[in-house]
């Protein structure tokens, strides 16, 4: 017996010094140190052994990236950055300023209406509504004056929190680098691709996106005003106006050489809208009472007849949405090679600010309703098709093949199973589209088009608050009639 212990003692002295020569190979530098930690680590039996890694909590990122902990890195980096600026903001960063130009612009326009009431009075006019406007715009820059005011006196406070953040944060990278470090060690003595050893690659990497993240970020936040040699980078200004130039010509080449496709597209629209809008305003208040309190709200508030010019916009560029958009979603579903292709155009579809592809369009169809709906369609399309495709992604496999099974033809298959099952995530692409057409109500009036757009673009003008949240209500009003009236449409053809 004597003799199997010693022979397991010896057993477990050879396991430990193999360990001990393992770590040492994956830490190199300060091996000695994680040997102890790394056995600390292993010994334990809590869920986080405490383990404090002084060089890991004061250099933090960099820390990591020396090690080749990149998780630790991308995670605590982020974290450091909101506490830096949590404490540039509180140190040096005018807390107010955007709240203090505020002020001064509203004083300038209540100071602007003033004398426009003035003069209107002197010229025996009403100056009721230009009174009401500076009164407005005079309240509004005393609001805005507290609150930069209130906002600078938080400055202690918000420093005060980013300097208790950034020490929790050290104290965190303190104790968990080692649990980190030693759990990277496992996954490399499984997979010698993992990083190991202190690597001086990685710590000069990890500097430099630091002092390229970290600082500009600060920056950004906390400065509020940049300096001039930055206002004036890039200097070319001819480069921009070549540039410019030169795309206006395109445009206006491609215009001039579609002009007659361009014109026929044009005229199909305003076809579409005006027998929409005539369809729409001649049903009186018999649509009013199908829709109960949204129509009569729109109808009692004198909204009624540009309300429908609403709706009949965007009823067109929602039909034309989905017309389009419902089959292309199907072929995308049951095409993945297909739906690579159209995913970036998806992209730049929903990503691409409205006023920038405003400006094409302008330049082809020129301004008013139908340009307003081609607009409106580029926005609205992606939803109806992307949720299209994945409702028919979504369709089980094991019940394609047995409708198959029972002779189905693909046409079948896709009209009584595919697309039924697939029907709620279609309807919630409709609504999407339906709301985002809405959406875009507000911009088309922008390019001279009518309806509801305009009462909220003329409040925003004019500061007009209530106005302008009526106008707002009525177009909300109006996407619910539109959607429940779709949804019901569908509802009732599902029933039957």
């Amino acid at each position: 017996m004597q003799d199997e212990s010693l022979a397991a003692v010896s057993d477990v002295e050879v396991d430990k010094q193999d360990l001990d020569a393992s770590i040492a190979q994956f830490a190199g530098w300060n091996a000695a140190y994680y040997q102890g930690v790394f056995h600390k680590i292993h010994a334990a039996t809590s869920p986080i052994p405490l383990t404090f890694n002084w060089v890991a909590g004061l250099l933090g990122p960099i820390w990591a990236a020396g090690r080749g902990v990149w998780g630790f890195f991308w995670t605590f980096i982020i974290l450091e950055t909101i506490a830096w600026v949590q404490i540039g903001r509180g140190a040096w960063g005018n807390l107010g300023a955007e709240d203090l130009a505020k002020a001064e612009r509203q004083r300038e326009r209540a100071s602007s209406f003033a004398e426009k009431a003035d003069a209107a009075r002197a010229a025996g006019e009403d100056p009721g509504r230009l009174e009401t406007l500076a009164g407005n715009m005079t309240r509004a820059a005393e609001q805005s004056q507290a609150a930069a005011d209130e906002a600078n006196a938080a400055a202690i406070g918000i420093l005060s929190i980013g300097l208790a953040i950034m020490l929790a944060l050290k104290l965190v990278q303190a104790v968990y680098a080692n649990i980190a470090y030693e759990a990277q060690y496992s996954r490399w003595r499984i997979d010698r691709n993992v990083p190991f050893g202190w690597n001086g690659k990685g710590l000069v990497l990890g500097s430099l996106l630091f002092a390229a993240i970290v600082p500009l970020t600060v920056y950004k936040f906390t400065v509020t005003s940049v300096p001039e040699v930055l206002e004036a980078f890039p200097a070319d200004k001819a480069l921009y106006a070549s540039a410019a130039d030169w795309l206006e010509g395109v445009f206006d080449a491609a215009a001039a050489g579609g002009a007659g496709m361009f014109d026929g597209i044009t005229a199909g629209i305003r076809w579409i809208l005006e027998a929409l809008t005539v369809a729409l305003i001649g049903a009186g208040h018999r649509v009013a009472i199908f829709t109960a309190a949204s129509l009569a709200y729109v109808a009692f508030l004198g909204y009624w007849e540009i309300s429908m010019e609403t709706v009949a916009l965007v009823g067109a560029a929602a039909f034309l949405c989905v017309l389009f958009g419902i089959p292309l979603g199907i072929w995308f579903g049951k095409s993945p090679r297909a739906y690579r292709v159209a995913e970036p155009v998806l992209d730049f579809m929903q990503t691409m600010p409205a006023f920038v592809y405003l400006i094409p369009i302008i330049a082809f169809f020129g301004t008013g309703n139908p340009p307003g709906v081609l607009a409106t369609i580029v926005f609205g399309m992606p939803p109806v098709v992307r949720l299209t495709a994945l409702g028919m992604r979504g369709v089980p496999d094991t019940i394609k093949e047995a409708a198959s099974a029972f002779g189905a033809s693909r046409w079948q298959l896709l009209r009584d199973v595919e697309v039924p099952l697939a029907l709620p995530s279609i309807m919630t692409g409709v609504n999407q589209t339906i709301l985002m057409c809405l959406s875009m109500v507000v911009i088309i009036s922008l390019i001279g088009g009518g309806g509801l757009g305009k009462v909220i673009l003329e409040a925003l003008q004019y500061a007009a608050k209530g106005p302008g949240l009526l106008g707002g209500f009525a177009i909300l009003f109006c996407a619910m009639v539109i959607d429940r009236i779709v949804q019901g449409g569908f509802r009732r053809k599902d029933q039957k």
